[in-house]
């Protein structure tokens, strides 16, 4: 009497092998993830950005052309950004260049398990707008 085997599957050294290499793959693939999420998040401090850059215009309007004044949320007549839900950005506005230059300052917070105190920097002068980043942020231009 011959009986016959099904040999058919997996050994177990094929699953582990496998296993393996997708661990391998995710170790490499995961942390760029990670940072593209983390560089993505910096659209939420340049929409806040764009808000306080418009209450900035109009309060220098409304002050003779000068940003003497406006360098706080309640000045500009608007909402702190960081009081919204989920707010992964803490913000300031420094005027102390006088004249028509100020700096808005999104400081990261650790809200979704960010790195507290990268920055997202919008540089307003008379004639430009520059953006920089520090941190996960450096790649901003």
């Amino acid at each position: 009497m011959n009986i016959k085997r099904n040999n058919s599957g997996f050994t177990l050294l094929e699953i582990i092998i496998v296993i393996i290499i997708i661990g391998v793959l995710a170790s490499l693939a995961l942390p760029r993830l990670f940072s593209t999420i983390e560089f993505s998040r910096s659209s939420e401090a340049f929409a806040a950005a764009t808000s306080i850059r418009s209450s900035m215009e109009r309060c220098r309007l409304q002050n003779n052309n000068a940003f003497a004044g406006c360098d706080t949320f309640t000045s500009l007549d608007i909402e702190d950004p960081v009081n919204s839900p989920n707010a992964h950005f803490s913000y300031g506005i420094d005027v102390s260049g006088g004249g028509e230059n100020y700096i808005i300052t999104a400081t990261r917070n650790t809200v979704d398990g960010g790195t507290s105190g990268d920055t997202v920097v919008i540089t307003v002068t008379a004639t430009d707008i520059k953006r920089s980043g520090t941190g996960a942020f450096s790649g901003i231009k």
